[in-house]
């Protein structure tokens, strides 16, 4: 099932898309999440009983509009990802793939749905990057989640851009945290397409687009650190909670990799398409607008 937020006629609600259409089947993504196996089944219900109002006719909003959390983040996943990243810094031998995955966080604040825009960093940087990633929604809570169980935890699966502002997030002391927490930078979306209906998110493609040119374009099975493993170490110690999204990395192809490296400007369109969800699409534009 596709779950969304969406907003119509003044108010917010969540519903299940059928089609070309959106049945309303709760009034919050975090509360349905929550609710476990009975919400879902009857949210099931009410997308089967019910014709709903058109898509087109409503405005998409970031599947959990506000989480309650910082969003959890993987830093270098994806093995071709590894490679880009050894040659920019002239490195031209193979990767040494490190034991375990580099985690960093994005506040509530810098989620946006798709169609939303996503604001240009001047006159901090002008710098702006994109990365695609597959985004995990948690929906039973856990702490020391067992690898092998870890999938039990997991309510859906949607698109992510985890948009980079490059020098800054370079020039603070090594650590990622402050280049990637802009205002606006991790769209997500369209919708959550649950578990049941992606049972392995190791076999999808994941591909970006700025400007209907393919710029990033891989399978999620190239991940060195797997939906699985993250969650076993993410939650080493500390609990995961129903509604947290976790985002599991990109592969190669970003701007600042290229050469000549590429940045996103004003007026660019980027999409993020993974197979089996659907398509993320967002603007870029200034912060006069």
């Amino acid at each position: 099932m596709r779950l969304a937020t969406y907003q119509h006629d003044g108010g917010t609600r969540v519903g299940a898309v059928v089609d070309d259409r959106i049945v309303e089947v709760a009034s919050d993504m975090v509360e349905l999440i929550a609710g476990g196996a009975g919400a879902l089944e009857n949210a099931r219900a009410l997308a089967r009983s019910a014709r709903g109002t058109s898509l087109a006719d409503v405005r998409l909003l970031a599947p959990i509009p506000h989480p309650r959390r910082d969003v959890f983040c993987v830093g270098w996943n994806y093995s071709e990802h590894f490679r880009e990243g050894q040659l920019v810094r002239g490195k031209d031998v193979p990767p040494d793939l490190p034991e375990w995955p580099a985690l960093f966080s994005k506040g509530p604040n810098t989620v946006v749905g798709t169609e939303a825009g996503v604001l240009f960093p001047a006159p901090h940087s002008e710098q702006l990057d994109w990365e695609c990633e597959l985004a995990v929604v948690i929906g039973r809570e856990g702490r020391d989640i067992p690898e092998a169980r870890a999938l039990e935890h997991v309510f859906g699966y949607t698109c992510a851009n985890d948009v980079s502002v490059r020098d800054v997030q370079r020039r603070h002391g090594g650590q990622w945290f402050k280049g990637k927490n802009f205002d606006t930078h991790l769209p997500l979306g369209p919708w959550i397409v649950t578990a049941d209906e992606i049972p392995n998110p190791h076999a999808l493609r994941i591909s970006t687009r700025v400007n209907g040119t393919t710029k990033q374009d891989s399978r999620t099975e190239q991940m060195v650190f797997t939906v699985p493993r993250i969650l076993r170490d993410l939650s080493a110690g500390m609990t995961l909670v129903p509604g947290d999204i976790i985002i599991t990395g990109t592969p190669e192809g970003v701007g600042f990799a290229r050469k000549p490296p590429e940045f996103l400007k004003v007026g660019d369109v980027v999409e993020v398409e993974i197979e089996s969800i659907g398509v993320l699409r967002n603007a870029v534009i200034s912060t006069g607008r």
